[in-house]
């Protein structure tokens, strides 16, 4: 069951309401529903941490703490679903967000070597700013929707496997 899976991986929410860099929450974080762990608050927190993961902005974890407090989506699985994009995932993501980008816009692809500097970055946002900010934005909105429904899909079929498999048990205890 994703529950038993999920919850392995999720820190203690006491832990979490003790620390000094969300104390700007206030008591938003004291909220029952924020670290209940079901269908619908597990599927909203994959929507959101998937839908955050491909904005290029710093900050993305706590964007996304900050969608999931009003969503009631499960604060700890959105956080963590952001780091999808990490350091080492993000170049060819982010190059094929830029990709489909282009492919949208009907532009060529440019050639560009990434520099690690403010001034490529203010050079970039002209000439593949447009593409690679659309791709982003497609990205985003499909992978949240595929995140959402696709756990949504995921719980609810291993729920039902489950209960066929209790449904099952009983029959052959009875039978035998």
């Amino acid at each position: 069951m994703p529950r038993k899976f999920i919850k392995r991986f999720l820190p203690d929410h006491q832990k979490i309401k003790q620390n000094r860099a969300l104390s700007m929450f206030g008591t938003l974080l004291h909220e029952p529903n924020l670290w209940h762990l079901n269908r619908k608050s597990a599927s909203g927190a994959f929507g959101i941490g998937l839908f955050f993961a491909f904005w290029p902005v710093p900050f993305q974890m706590w964007l996304s703490a900050a969608m999931a407090i009003p969503f009631r989506a499960n604060l700890p699985l959105s956080v963590a679903t952001v780091w999808i994009t990490n350091p080492f995932t993000m170049p060819p993501i982010f190059y094929a967000a830029y990709k489909v980008g282009t492919t949208v816009l009907g532009t060529e692809s440019r050639h560009f070597e990434f520099q690690f500097n403010w001034q490529w970055v203010v050079e970039s946002i002209t000439t593949i700013g447009p593409a690679f900010l659309v791709g982003c934005a497609i990205c985003s909105v499909v992978a949240g929707l595929v995140g959402y429904f696709g756990l949504n899909c995921v719980w609810r079929f291993s729920v039902k496997k489950a209960w066929d498999a209790r449904k099952a048990a009983r029959e052959n205890n009875a039978a035998g």
